[in-house]
C-alpha cells in the first residue's frame, strides 16, 4: 500500500523549507528528554542531512512538500550513507534523527532501517591481560588505578565514569555502592567488589571528600575524553594498544557471566533498555567453549 499523500507546503525553496526544518529539531532537542550526547548526536545528523539536501535540492524538491517526497529523499540519503561505508548503527541512527526532525513538521514517515550483523562474543580481555591492565593502572597512580576499577567492577559507561561525584560514592568497611547517572537521565545503584572499594579508598585519600567530580587532574576535573586518555595510557603500558572504556565494560558483563549470572542480573548491572542488548554476553567464543567441552568430557 502507498503512503498517504499528505501536503504541507508547496514544493518550492527547499534549501530554506531544510533549514526551517532543522531549526525547529534542534529547538525540539534542547528541551526534550533525550541524554545529552544523544541529543547533540541528533543535531549533528540532522545538520548533515540537510546539508545534503540542499546540496541536491534539485533532486528533491518536494521534500518538504508531503510524506512521499520525503520518505524519497531521506530513502536517497540512507544509500549515500551506505555509499560512505558507515556502520549499519550511524546509518539507523541518522535515519532516527531526521524522522525526528521530519515529526517536528507533522509528518510520520518511516524508512527501512539498516541490518545490523548481531555481535559476536564480546572483545573481553582475557584474564592474562586484565592482570597485567591492572599492574599497569596501579603504577601510574592511585586515580588511573581507580578509574580502571570503576569501568572494570563496576561496568561504568565513559559518561557515566565522567559524571561521577563524590557523592555517588558509598564505601563502608565492608561494603561498597555506586551510584551512575545512565543514559535518559537513568539513575542505578550498583555493588563494588573488594578491589574496587580497596582503590576508589585510596583514590579518595588522595583527592580528598569534598564535594564535586571525583576524577581531577592539574587541570580541574577529568571529562570523558581524559578519562579516555587515560585508560589509553594504561593500555599501552599494559601491551594491550588502543584500550577503551568500553571493552573494560565489556569485560566485567564477562566476568559475570562467568561467574554464573544470569541476564536480568547482567541486564540490571549493566543499565541495559533491553535484554536483546544483554544477549551478547551470553555469546562464548571458541577459546569458552573448548574449554566447556574438555571439562564436560574429561575422562
Amino acid at each position: 500500500m502507498s503512503a498517504p499523500v499528505v501536503a504541507i507546503r508547496p514544493a518550492a525553496d527547499t534549501a530554506a523549507a531544510a533549514r526551517d526544518a532543522l531549526a525547529a529539531a534542534h529547538r525540539h532537542l534542547d528541551r526534550c528528554k533525550l541524554s545529552a550526547s544523544t541529543a547533540k548526536a541528533y543535531k549533528r545528523q540532522t545538520s548533515a542531512y540537510t546539508a545534503w539536501l540542499i546540496a541536491h535540492a534539485d533532486d528533491h524538491d518536494d521534500a518538504f512538500t508531503d510524506v512521499v517526497g520525503a520518505e524519497a529523499a531521506l530513502t536517497a540519503w540512507r544509500r549515500h550513507l551506505a555509499g560512505t561505508r558507515a556502520a549499519p548503527a550511524s546509518i539507523n541512527q541518522a535515519l532516527a534523527a531526521v524522522t525526528l526532525l521530519y515529526a517536528q513538521l507533522g509528518l510520520r514517515i518511516d524508512v527501512k532501517r539498516a541490518r545490523v550483523p548481531k555481535p559476536g562474543e564480546p572483545d573481553a580481555l582475557t584474564r592474562t591481560e586484565q592482570g597485567r591492565v591492572e599492574r599497569a593502572a596501579a603504577r601510574r597512580g592511585a586515580r588511573d588505578r581507580a578509574i580502571v576499577a570503576i569501568l572494570m567492577y563496576a561496568g561504568a559507561r565513559i559518561a557515566e565514569c565522567a559524571r561521577l561525584e563524590a557523592c555517588d560514592v558509598m564505601l563502608t568497611a565492608r561494603t561498597g555502592h555506586l551510584r551512575l547517572h545512565g543514559k535518559g537521565n537513568e539513575i542505578r545503584t550498583v555493588p563494588l567488589p573488594a578491589p574496587a572499594r580497596e582503590h576508589l579508598a585510596a583514590w579518595l585519600e588522595v583527592r580528598g571528600t569534598a564535594e564535586g567530580p571525583l576524577w581531577t587532574g592539574q587541570r580541574g576535573p577529568l571529562t570523558a575524553s581524559g578519562i579516555t586518555q587515560a585508560v589509553l595510557a594504561v593500555g599501552d603500558d599494559a601491551g594491550v594498544p588502543g584500550l577503551r572504556s568500553h571493552r573494560l565494560r565489556h569485560t566485567y558483563a564477562t566476568r559475570l557471566r562467568e561467574g554464573g549470572a544470569d541476564p536480568a542480573q547482567i541486564q540490571a548491572l549493566l543499565g541495559h533498555a533491553s535484554l536483546d542488548t544483554t544477549s551478547r554476553y551470553f555469546r562464548a567464543g571458541r577459546t569458552e567453549q573448548a574449554a566447556v567441552v574438555e571439562r564436560v568430557f574429561e575422562p
